[in-house]
């Protein structure tokens, strides 16, 4: 061969070798990225070709499918009172994408799971056609519509609602809200529909319950309270505080208010839970000092993202402050935020005697022949109080509703425990409070449900607004939901 002839064999033997090479790194390094991205067609044609499985609650399902004719994706999903469920759901749409849970457990949603795989491998040898796979969730019916027809006529707002021997979270609502169903296609006009969602001032489409964090006010009193006597400042909850009135903040010449003529001089515990007195919590914060309100607030959760298994925002209690900016972080004011899930998970651990379970919202996902292939096992999360101290928090806590500002929350022939907060919000206060309110409910088996509310933006004269007058009843009524749904 002469020497033009074979550097042209070799040449096209190298692109031979670059097409082998380029084509094995396709086929088998590239192809599961190739196969789930975002631009390959075929994807989201297989996704909807075939009927999702379904969401679960109480046995029945809160979706559903329905055929798209004339469209390369045969089926769209279905909500059944979507804007009760989508803070629990999310939405998947064929135009959009999915959120939350149709997200998040979206493989076994579609039949895609590998845990499927033999079932998948059966239904083609018998000519079946694919199914999806069920997640069935911890929520309770009664209770969610409990908390949506609560905070419906609000204006903005949340609720939470967790089992605390357990962490199962029964509800989670939040106003105002939106139906999945509406831009679950691919046409244009929901894509439209989503897109004045997605700009809407109110944030409809903001899961509140999870995703917002609020200034908590006295709700986060209990927190202090728990210091307070898990660090030893003070044994007993009918004991005398030093609790001077007026109380100037240290190193200030500035007064903790309280709000009213409330009896706070040297309060007890009990009884400056009771009234909600800002001074004696404010000198408990600052008398403890940052590092201690800071380990007792992160026990409860504080500091840290929640995945339920949708992710919830970091609630938050500040690592920097000075004394004056602790007394106001221990009141709820400041800079500490938290979600409705957070406190939520507070008065769980307070009604569970001092230990807080692992907040969690699917209890199982099903095959499609309904068979279990996971289950969700109750896990402990943390220790933020002694049983001693959590049965006088109860204690303390059940004064509030019998004899204090939290009495709207009575359940006649039930032990009801909470606590009210309205806190600041705007500029100097400017704006109208948020309502605030913190319950668990005790019956003779154990303590069924802890819940908080909170009310953001109601139509109610300032004066009127409270986490007692707002909140309270419809925590009440969710927790009288879950307790009537276990007789």
């Amino acid at each position: 061969m002469n020497k033009p002839l074979r550097r042209i064999a070799i040449f096209c033997g190298l692109l031979v070798l670059a097409l082998l090479v380029r084509d094995n790194w396709l086929q088998y390094v590239k192809a599961d990225h190739l196969a789930e991205h975002e631009m390959n067609r075929r994807v989201p044609i297989e996704r909807y070709a075939q009927p999702r499985g379904d969401i679960i609650v109480d046995g029945k399902a809160i979706t559903g499918s329905q055929k798209v004719d004339g469209d390369d994706f045969k089926y769209k999903r279905t909500y059944k009172n979507g804007p009760m469920w989508s803070p629990v759901t999310g939405f998947a749409s064929q135009r959009i994408g999915a959120t939350q849970i149709e997200s998040i457990e979206d493989r076994i949603l579609t039949g895609n799971d590998d845990r499927l795989f033999f079932r998948r491998s059966l239904d083609m040898l018998t000519g079946k056609k694919k199914e999806g796979g069920n997640v069935v969730t911890t929520l309770n019916r009664d209770a969610q519509k409990a908390a949506y027809e609560g905070l419906k006529n609000k204006g903005k707002g949340a609720v939470a609602a967790i089992d605390p021997s357990t962490g199962a979270i029964l509800a989670l609502a939040s106003t105002p809200s939106y139906d999945p169903s509406k831009f679950a296609g691919n046409t244009n006009a929901e894509a439209e529909t989503f897109g004045k969602l997605d700009k809407d001032s109110d944030k409809p489409m903001l899961n509140r319950a999870l995703r917002e964090t609020y200034p908590p006010g006295s709700t986060f009193k209990v927190v202090t309270a728990a210091a307070a006597m898990e660090h030893g400042l003070y044994t007993e909850i009918d004991e005398k505080t030093k609790s001077p009135l007026p109380w100037t903040m240290p190193n200030t010449t500035t007064e903790l208010k309280n709000e009213g003529n409330i009896p706070c001089k040297n309060a007890t515990l009990r009884e400056a839970l009771r009234v909600s007195c800002n001074t004696v919590f404010g000198k408990i914060g600052s008398d403890l000092g940052k590092d201690k309100m800071l380990e007792t607030a992160e026990k409860f959760g504080f500091n840290e993202e929640q995945f339920v298994p949708v992710r919830s925002n970091a609630s938050v209690f500040p690592k920097e402050m000075d004394k004056p900016q602790t007394a106001l972080s221990s009141i709820g004011q400041f800079e500490t935020a938290a979600t409705p899930l957070q406190m939520a998970m507070v008065t769980s651990a307070i009604a569970n005697d001092g230990t807080l379970m692992e907040p969690y919202m699917v209890k199982e996902l099903q095959a499609p022949n309904l068979d279990v292939i996971e289950k969700h096992s109750p896990k402990e999360m943390s220790e933020p109080l002694s049983k001693e101290n959590a049965q006088k928090l109860q204690d303390m806590m059940q004064t509030v509703v019998n004899e204090g500002t939290g009495t709207n929350a009575k359940i006649p022939g039930v032990t009801v425990g909470g606590k009210t907060g309205t806190a600041q919000h705007g500029l100097n206060n400017s704006k109208n409070p948020y309502a605030w309110f913190i319950s668990y409910a005790k019956t003779d088996s154990g303590s069924p449900v802890a819940v908080a509310v909170v009310v953001e933006d109601s139509d109610a004269s300032r004066g009127d607004i409270s986490g007692g007058g707002l909140a309270a009843p419809i925590a009440r009524d969710v927790m009288k939901a879950v307790i009537d749904s276990k007789k």
